[in-house]
């Protein structure tokens, strides 16, 4: 007997009237290349006011032993316990305008009912338009400009963004299965992935979450803060560049990366593979490679994949 979704999750009993409001949404456990998406979520609930208007019930959803949470022993007892959460907050960007973000770790279990429940939160609140994000290694140089891949359930909510040319099968996520079931549903939904050199993909990388959040104004129209984000990347690709030059190996890699990414600038009219250029994007096969490399290398046998 198939159990109802709406069980999943608690609402609080002062929510207002958001229809027509935006829902971003970013978990942590899948891939996130140089940390972009979580910093664009970390970098929200920083700058803007919130609160969490529903909760998920994670006891159904996490796998407590492959994710464990931590806990502070202090001398002779146990003294805290960072529990998991599966949150909806509301928030209001610089001009006054409601928006939601979903944040917490990717569930374990049960995708399908809690793809149901975000549905059914989506038609309770009269959300108009549901957006992913986060980061992909790419094998190109942080001294090129960066780019990002753009998906939607409608072309025309893609925009001026490039698709990519191919066909490919990538490891599921239940980001892609949201913006999957919504499309069916005939709800938009959307999504964004920051194109990270692979060598900073491990690392946290400001330029790249610069890069999501401008594209999260764009395609929603709020108004969200940007300073302190491209601050940091400011300060990130500084050391960056310091630590190419006093290592002749990685500066080695940069360049080579650099006569790739120039020869295909040289070879076409359009821009590049950061920039999106069509003919010169990688094929389904070295896509699918990159995303099952990132994903073994931060896990072990057994484990979930972790940022």
């Amino acid at each position: 007997m198939a159990l109802d979704p709406e069980e999943l999750y608690e609402v609080d009993s002062d929510v207002p009237d958001l229809d027509g409001v935006v829902l971003l949404h970013h978990f942590d456990g899948f891939m996130d290349a140089g940390s972009a998406g979580a910093l664009v979520a970390e970098h929200l609930l920083s700058e803007l006011e919130h609160r969490v208007i529903a909760r998920f019930a994670v006891d159904s959803l996490i796998d407590y032993r492959s994710r464990r949470p931590p806990m502070t022993y202090a001398i002779d007892h146990w003294e805290s316990y960072d529990a998991p959460e599966l949150v909806v907050h509301l928030l209001h960007d610089e001009d006054g305008v409601p928006f939601l973000l979903l944040t917490g770790p990717e569930p374990d279990h049960e995708w399908e009912r809690f793809t149901k429940a975000i549905q059914s939160l989506i038609e309770r609140w009269g959300v108009r338009l549901t957006v992913g994000f986060h980061g992909i290694p790419m094998g190109a140089p942080h001294t090129r400009p960066l780019g990002v891949t753009s998906h939607a359930t409608r072309v025309d909510l893609v925009g001026d963004h490039q698709p990519l040319p191919n066909r490919m099968q990538v490891p599921g996520s239940v980001a892609a299965l949201i913006e999957f079931r919504l499309g069916e549903a005939g709800h938009d939904a959307m999504g964004f992935a920051a194109h990270v050199p692979h060598y900073l993909a491990q690392a946290t990388y400001p330029a790249a979450a610069v890069l999501v959040l401008d594209s999260l104004v764009k395609a929603t129209g709020l108004n969200l803060p940007g300073e302190p984000l491209r601050e940091a990347a400011a300060t990130a690709d500084a050391e960056i560049n310091r630590q190419v030059a006093e290592s002749d190996e990685v500066a080695d890699v940069v360049r080579a990366l650099e006569r790739q990414y120039d020869t295909f600038v040289e070879a076409s009219s359009r821009n590049s593979l950061l920039a999106e250029s069509v003919e010169h994007m990688p094929t389904a096969e070295e896509l699918g490679n990159q995303f099952e490399r990132f994903l073994a290398e931060q896990q072990g046998p057994g484990d979930s994949p972790e940022r």
